[in-house]
């Protein structure tokens, strides 16, 4: 009956992307802060990418 209302194929999923960027941000700072500076950096482009593919998702599940 009212299956399309409940139904959200693009959302499912999305939150992992903010939750991996938290994740590799945290390790980034942990890293900083011991002075692996290598893995920080390497830990913040992975956070920035994931955080850009969140946004991507979520304008697209937005106007969609």
């Amino acid at each position: 009956m009212l299956e399309s209302a409940t139904s959200a194929p693009l959302q499912m999923g999305g939150g992992d992307f903010l939750y991996w960027a938290l994740i590799f941000f945290v390790l980034a700072i942990v890293a900083a802060a011991v002075g692996a500076r290598g893995v920080a950096g390497i830990s913040m482009e992975i956070a920035r990418i994931f955080v850009l593919i969140f946004i991507i998702l979520a304008i697209v599940a937005l106007l969609l």
